[in-house]
């Protein structure tokens, strides 16, 4: 506790997954939080856990790829506050499809969002920092595909690379000013097997879909050396990390939160060493939301098995 003590931070993403996680660590470390989303009943739910808990945090409405609102946002931290001293991004339109397929405007639109939205909230925070002579950190949500090819992902691919190598240019540009910008790449997180996952796993535990050039989530375990998925709370760890001075000298850096994936031998399985399969996963997994257990068992659980 206190590792935030006397910071401001806003925290763009709301939720009871990794913007709301987030939010909550750092007003846990003593930051004063404002929770911004583009549904304000997200950021008010949000702040709502928050506060019950005794810590401090604002809701408000924006979207991090509108420079109106992104401006308004920064204004408003430093309206109640006094000042600000981090950011944490993680906003952006993820489109799936095929290169051959590939519709031309949903293109666009993935791949202006989230440079847009790294750019407008490094853009407005940093110039508040350097005008209140305050080393500020900037942090910016990345993604695997950030440092990969992934099939059927070419546009959020292309986003994410780019937000990586804008964070690292700004990083390089507001050093001058003891700015930092730093990046989190978490790979799949355990959360979406509840989420975005969650009708996979009732039509069939997870299987591979024939003909795709995709992959099951039991194949994206294996491939994990610590044989597990990321949470939402490690990515926030992380982000206390970075928006803390504990990481004063830290900047231009990209923290892979994926349990050893990237940096593995790519054809070795250390599933098939270890045993870790996604039936056993998900039948010992309990839902988290801002970090803590629920105390709800996985949609898709075996009845047979505890």
């Amino acid at each position: 506790m206190g590792r935030l003590a006397g910071k401001s931070a806003l925290v763009f993403g709301a939720g009871p997954n990794i913007g709301g996680t987030t939010a909550y660590f750092m007003a846990r470390e003593g930051a004063q939080v404002l929770v911004c989303d583009a549904n304000r009943e997200a950021a008010e739910a949000t702040c709502r856990f928050i506060t019950s808990k005794g810590f401090s945090a604002f809701p408000t409405q924006g979207d991090a790829t509108q420079e109106a609102d992104v401006r308004a946002a920064v204004d408003e931290l430093a309206e109640k506050t006094g000042r600000i001293d981090i950011v944490m991004n993680m906003a952006g339109k993820v489109h799936w499809s095929s290169v051959l397929d590939m519709d031309v405007d949903a293109w666009r639109e993935a791949i202006a969002s989230f440079p847009t939205a790294g750019l407008l909230t490094t853009k407005y925070a940093a110039r508040r920092m350097i005008d209140q002579g305050i080393a500020g950190s900037i942090i910016h949500l990345l993604s695997t595909t950030a440092h990969f090819g992934q099939a059927e992902a070419s546009a959020y691919a292309t986003a994410k690379a780019g937000l990586l190598n804008f964070a690292r240019s700004a990083a390089m540009e507001l050093a001058e000013w003891g700015v930092r910008v730093n990046t989190i790449t978490p790979c799949s997180v355990e959360h979406q097997l509840w989420t975005k996952m969650k009708t996979e796993a009732e039509e069939g535990a997870f299987k591979r879909v024939k003909g795709r050039p995709q992959y099951s989530r039991d194949d994206y375990l294996k491939n994990i050396p610590l044989g597990r998925f990321p949470r939402a709370s490690d990515i926030a760890w992380a982000a206390v990390f970075l928006a803390s001075d504990e990481s004063a000298v830290i900047t231009g850096v990209d923290i892979p939160v994926d349990g050893g994936l990237r940096h593995k031998y790519p054809t070795w399985r250390p599933g098939d060493f270890t045993g870790a399969n996604i039936d056993d996963y998900v039948n010992a997994l309990h839902r988290l939301e801002y970090g803590e257990d629920v105390g709800i068992a996985f949609p898709g659980r075996n009845p047979g098995k505890s």
